[in-house]
């Protein structure tokens, strides 16, 4: 039987809002600290491991004191990390942490890199991260961004030995330390050899730090001061950097503003050992290269550039162009330079383009309308303006100067398939713990390379090309002027969900699986097939559903398949859905969920993946009805419930207040309900009444229970929040209460249900607990001591209270059977059953 139900979006998961993405304008004192940049020609690259991990502070100083050419190269993209701000988790976040990163680099003025690494998680071995992470080919990574960029100094954020508290902190370090060698090592991936040439960096440094109970810094290292103050930016350098540190909001990193002195620290690693400056033997100006009169002309553009008409420097910077086209030899700074140069003529000339359309989404196959803007705000003339759009190029006006707007609209074709917008770095299949990039010049780049549309035109002698990305424009009543990104899609977009099924769940609770599809190109009903490809191991069987399906553009459809009907008697462990759509002679298959992801922050976010359904085959016994969730920063946990076949009601602030906590068989917390929600603390003796008459309150982790300058109290007997995690998703974890109630009821706990675990077992443990509680397992990490914290419960009058550390927020969604299990018995525990 198929039934028909609302349409429901949801494998498109949006959050949050739009985000303003206005073009940045060039100021007057942009305009001349980029003057000033003309003259230097150094780099400085910063390497970690994690966004986040960089000093913001020292590369605003770098970037916009001492004007070198910045880069932050990090090792991963962050995917493991934790979410403050919403549900997403592995790619999804890495995704969202590289757009943080771009956003803190627009700030501090540094470029960004990354490798091919992914971040699997909290790491308490080098030698682990370098092993999952396949160390040769990250090292490859590595060598190649320092043979593209070519630092003077490297700088690494962490020492590559245990005091950098994390195995991809030291493993950042490890490939740095040997990077700056190999580098200059033709013999060392010379395959790279045809695209750029061994470089020698003149030293690596290791900035060392006071981070908590961690110092690393002496006074018989080297110190710089980085916290002075510019007055073209009107701020000094630890409160630029703040504001850069502060768009890690995923990460819950906004920072207070510093001002006054600021001192960073640096300890010797290899080559050069310096004096008196970080650049010590690194000629800084054009003496480099061999052209000492560059200086003194830049000196002049400087000295005689005009705030209130910089296109007075125009012809100036063109004769310096001219000048360093024609006599440096040095290809890498000729390049760096001219196109300085070139972007400085732009803003002096107060030039503008965009190209924008009126819908975010370009379906391939159909066209797209692109209103193309051009606008000269000075009375030096830009001749022979063209435009190349995608394959079509043509003459947009013959010359354009004072104030002159210049605007033209056309359809365009739209033939690219939607991979071409796929973020690179997942258009294959990835490794256990890294990427793979097949194209070599994308490698070390934080986004897709956007060069959809190019400018070129004349100025005096000179002509300039800039490339642009196609953007979404539109005007929001509250916002004003968005500019979002444009993306490509298929005809349709198929997905499926949910992403988890429980088959074998008792009682018996009706488990549906939900294909939904949209189409973007056509209104019809169209001849239809949905082919479910079912996989038990290496078993592979497939199921037709022949169907005429109506094709409503723009619009969202649904189908609801009874999963017992789909599966029959053969319990798969995966589900594949296809929708083959026959039209034009042919017959097309669709198996691409998209996933949208909007932040206020960041630029929209959207990437395309497999759709599948994990079956769950395993019994899932469960007792109870009703469930009462306080959501924390994000998780997947109130779904799963939901699958299970529980009754959830969201409690927030007002229904905390107001509700009837009694009817509920337990009230679970989201993962760091404590840490963002300190009106917790407003409630606390509500929840323990709730739990004294018989309730059953679950604490899922936090970070600390210090929650601002409050002390949050979290349960009816005290107890701390630890740094103490198991970061090996097999270890072995002993049962130290075999015969507890939550060990037993209502399913058997046994070693199987800690198998196929990922990433790790848990997180934060509680520590210094009060004797009243106890403790149900032991658990540790490779050659380290067993703990007991993960997981703490207490009876507090007729009910329960239970802390845990257990990540169920990743087993569930990932569809770990035994995770699954243990939740359960953990909801049942104020049902009294003879324990």
């Amino acid at each position: 039987m198929i039934k028909r139900i609302l349409p429901l979006l949801l494998f498109i998961a949006a959050v949050n809002g739009l985000n303003a993405q206005t073009p940045q304008i060039p100021t007057a004192a942009d305009i001349l600290l980029s003057m000033q940049k003309l003259k230097v020609l150094g780099s400085v690259l910063y390497v970690a491991a994690h966004p986040d991990d960089e000093n913001t502070r020292l590369l605003a100083w770098l970037a916009k004191e001492r004007k070198f050419r910045t880069g932050y190269l990090s090792i991963t993209r962050g995917d493991g990390g934790q979410n403050l701000i919403g549900t997403e988790q592995g790619v999804s976040l890495g995704l969202v942490r590289t757009q943080e990163l771009l956003a803190a680099r627009r700030i501090d003025g540094a470029e960004q890199f990354f490798t091919s690494a992914y971040d699997f998680g909290f790491s308490k071995s080098t030698d682990e991260a370098l092993r999952v992470w396949k160390k040769e080919k990250i090292l490859s990574d590595v060598v190649w961004v320092i043979r593209k960029f070519r630092p003077d100094v490297i700088i690494t954020r962490f020492p590559p030995d245990d005091r950098a508290g994390h195995g991809h902190h030291s493993a950042s370090a490890v490939l740095a330390i040997e990077a700056f060698k190999a580098a200059a090592d033709p013999k060392r991936f010379p395959e790279q050899l045809q695209f750029h040439k061994p470089w020698q960096a003149k030293r690596i440094l290791w900035n060392t730090y006071n981070f908590g109970n961690t110092n690393t810094q002496r006074e018989d290292q080297f110190k710089q001061d980085v916290g002075s103050f510019n007055p073209l930016l009107g701020k000094g350098y630890g409160e630029l950097a703040a504001e850069s540190r502060s768009q890690h909001k995923s990460q819950g990193f906004g920072v207070p503003r510093q001002r006054g002195p600021l001192f960073e620290y640096f300890s010797h690693t290899d080559g050069a050992v310096l004096q008196s400056d970080l650049a010590d033997g690194v000629i800084l100006d054009w003496n480099r290269i061999g052209l000492p009169e560059v200086n003194n002309r830049i000196d002049a553009i400087v000295n005689n550039f005009k705030p209130l008409d910089p296109s007075q420097s125009v012809n100036s910077l063109i004769d310096l162009r001219i000048l360093i086209k024609q006599k440096a030899n040095d290809e890498y700074w000729k390049s760096v330079k001219v196109k300085e140069i070139d972007a400085l003529i732009q803003a002096c000339m107060g030039i503008y383009f965009e190209a924008v359309t009126n819908q975010q989404v370009a379906v391939t196959g159909d066209s797209i309308r692109i209103t193309l803007n051009f606008i000269n705000r000075s009375a030096i003339p830009a001749q022979k303006i063209g435009v190349s759009v995608f394959d079509s190029s043509f003459t947009l006006a013959p010359s354009a100067s004072n104030n002159q707007l210049i605007s033209t609209s056309f359809n365009q074709y739209v033939k690219y398939d939607f991979m071409s917008d796929q973020p690179y770095w997942l258009r294959e299949q990835m490794d256990t713990g890294s990427f793979n990039v097949k194209t070599n010049l994308l490698i070390g780049e934080p986004q897709n390379i956007a060069n959809d549309i190019s400018v070129n035109f004349s100025v005096g002698a000179v002509n300039l090309t800039t490339k642009y990305p196609l953007l979404y424009k539109f005007t929001d009543p509250v916002k004003g002027e968005i500019y979002q990104p444009v993306f490509t899609v298929p005809q349709v977009v198929a997905g499926v969900q949910p992403a988890v099924v429980l088959s074998n769940l008792q009682p018996r609770y009706p488990q549906y699986v939900q294909l939904s599809y949209k189409s973007y190109s056509q209104s019809d009903t169209a001849e239809s097939n949905i082919r479910f490809e079912m996989q038990n191991g290496k078993s592979l069987r497939e199921k037709n559903m022949p169907i005429k399906l109506p094709l409503v553009k723009n619009t969202m459809q649904s189908i609801t398949f009874p999963l017992d009907s789909l599966i029959g008697d053969q319990k798969p462990n995966l589900v594949y859905p296809w929708l083959e759509i026959r039209g034009k002679g042919k017959k097309t298959g669709f198996n691409n969920a998209m996933k949208i992801i909007e932040y206020d922050h960041i630029p929209t976010i959207h990437y395309f993946f497999p759709t599948s359904v994990r079956v769950i085959n395993e019994e899932i016994k469960t007792v109870g009805k009703r469930i009462g969730y306080i959501p924390g920063s994000g998780d997947g946990v109130m779904d799963a419930l939901k699958q299970m076949g529980f009754l959830v009601d969201i409690l927030d602030e007002a229904s905390l207040a107001s509700a009837d906590l009694s009817r509920y068989d337990a009230i679970i917390t989201g993962v760091r309900a404590y840490n963002v929600r300190e009106s917790l603390n407003n409630h606390y003796d509500k929840l323990m009444a709730y739990i004294n008459n018989g309730g059953n309150l679950i604490v899922q982790y936090n970070t600390s229970n210090q929650l601002g300058p409050v002390k949050a109290k979290i349960g009816p007997y005290p107890f701390d929040i630890s740094r103490t995690r198991i970061t090996d998703e097999k270890a072995v974890i002993k049962f130290e209460q075999p015969s507890h109630q939550v060990m037993e009821f209502p399913n058997k706990i046994t070693d199987k249900d800690f198998e196929g675990w990922v990433q790790e077992r848990s997180i934060y443990h509680a520590s210094n607990w009060d004797k009243r509680y106890e403790t149900i397992f032991s658990i540790s990490d490779p050659g380290e001591k067993p703990d007991s914290g993960s997981l703490i419960m207490a009876r507090y009058g007729k009910g329960n209270f239970v802390y845990t550390g257990l990540v169920f927020f990743r087993q569930l969604p990932a569809g770990v059977p035994g995770a699954y299990r243990l939740l359960a018995n953990l909801v049942a525990l104020n049902q009294k059953k003879g324990f």
